[in-house]
């Protein structure tokens, strides 16, 4: 019966991948496919930093922590910059320097040996990824139908999560024998990917159909209008809410099954698998429910299912039960995530995708926040109540989206004047 199941939703996704290739701009097609191929080389490489570091620096392991920690704090205001600078002078500029430039930062991971090298180097690995994702998603945006937006979003997320799970596999045999070699990989292959979107981008003149009416943006002027946005604010708040919430997943629930069970390790081995295989299996046929509804709807639903996984945390006593909750937590990522990307696309003034979706990356303040939080939680208070808060949190989230959602502001002409009227 699973058989004739799995071999169902498999058939299905292979109709609907094919639809895909037909239905969208062969620029789009090609972002999905470096997406998988960039995500592969990263996961490949940048998870066994830590290995890679307590091998090659003698930093102690409070640097090392501050040095991969360093990736996420860039990354934080990075995009609203990259954002706000790719609507001024264009997608592929910016595109195409981050990716050039993340190029030559894996390269100089395989060859560095200081700390303070390190240290630069994942500073300037989180700007890279800051300035290039949110671009890039704000390029797929312009060259794609509004309705078909939302499948857009969840193939993106689809091709990363296909790398992520393929990645990991060829990091662990490089990591035993030459983990320089994997990140002077990962190089080649974010050269390869830019040295391709250099020649496609030209080739379909994607320059013409960029910028709007707030092409001659400043930071200034990008940041008045993000600050008074209400709804984006709304959106933001609940955002950093699910940050906290899905952090933990990396930092403490490992963390939490080590001291539970005697190869908790394993376990939580077993559980990223089993995530990255619900991603792939159901992704897809999800995306086909949650394009028919409403954004907020699809978030709502996914922090229901967030809640539910982490209460299965709080009162799972055996292996199955944690599995089960994995499953059903990966269902919440599944619906939120490309959701939330669509509620931006939604509120962004034409003209200003790419800030709307650089400024995003602000909800990684939850990212920051969240496995501190969770530190002390875990410590004080044991698992049980650790996550029956984040289940807790993962509902407020809802009222912070539906709030946005609701909030009507006064109607304007133009997008022009939405600009001018935001901007003060």
């Amino acid at each position: 019966m699973f058989n004739r199941m799995f071999a169902t939703i498999i058939r299905k996704n292979k109709e609907r991948l094919t639809a895909f290739i037909n239905d969208f701009h062969p620029v789009v097609r090609i972002l999905i496919v470096g997406t998988v191929l960039a995500r592969a080389a990263s996961s490949m490489s940048l998870p066994f930093l830590a290995i890679y570091l307590a091998k090659y620096s003698d930093a102690g392991i409070v640097t090392n922590s501050l040095i991969i920690g360093a990736s996420s704090l860039a990354g934080t205001v990075g995009g609203f910059i990259g954002g706000t600078i790719s609507d001024r002078m264009g997608r592929k500029n910016v595109m195409l320097a981050a990716l050039f430039c993340w190029s030559a930062v894996f390269v100089g991971f395989g060859l560095a040996r200081e700390p303070m090298v390190f240290v630069l180097l994942n500073v300037v690995n989180g700007l890279c990824r800051s300035f290039f994702e949110p671009v890039s998603q704000a390029l797929m945006a312009d060259l794609t139908e509004k309705e078909k937006r939302f499948q857009v979003f969840s193939m993106r997320y689809f091709a990363i999560n296909v790398g992520v799970a393929v990645g990991p596999l060829a990091g662990a045999y490089f990591s035993t024998r030459n983990s320089s070699l994997a990140f002077i990989l990962t190089g080649g292959i974010y050269l390869l990917y830019a040295l391709v979107l250099v020649v496609l981008l030209a080739r379909f003149r994607i320059h013409r159909i960029e910028g709007g009416v707030s092409s001659d943006n400043t930071f200034s002027k990008a940041w008045r209008i993000i600050r008074k946005d209400i709804k984006f604010r709304y959106y933001l708040c609940g955002g950093i809410l699910g940050s906290i919430s899905y952090s933990q997943m990396n930092v403490t629930l490992p963390q939490y099954l080590n001291g539970a069970f005697t190869d908790g390790i394993g376990l939580f081995g077993i559980m990223i698998s089993l995530n990255a295989i619900t991603v792939i299996l159901f992704q897809l046929p999800l995306s086909v429910w949650a394009g028919k509804r409403r954004p907020v709807s699809s978030i709502t639903a996914g922090n229901i299912f967030f809640a539910l996984g982490n209460l299965g945390y709080a009162f799972s006593h055996d292996k199955l039960a944690f599995l089960l909750s994995m499953f059903v937590f990966t269902l919440g990522e599944i619906l939120a995530f490309p959701a939330g990307n669509l509620l931006i696309d939604e509120i962004a003034p034409e003209g200003m995708r790419g800030t709307y979706f650089g400024a995003q990356t602000f909800q990684n303040i939850g990212s920051f926040l969240g496995p501190l939080l969770g530190g002390i939680l875990l410590v004080h208070v044991g698992g049980t109540s650790l996550f029956v808060t984040l289940s807790v949190l993962s509902l407020s989230g809802i009222y912070f989206y539906w709030a946005g959602d609701r909030y009507r502001p006064h109607k304007r002409t133009s997008s022009t004047d939405q600009i001018s009227s935001l901007a003060g």
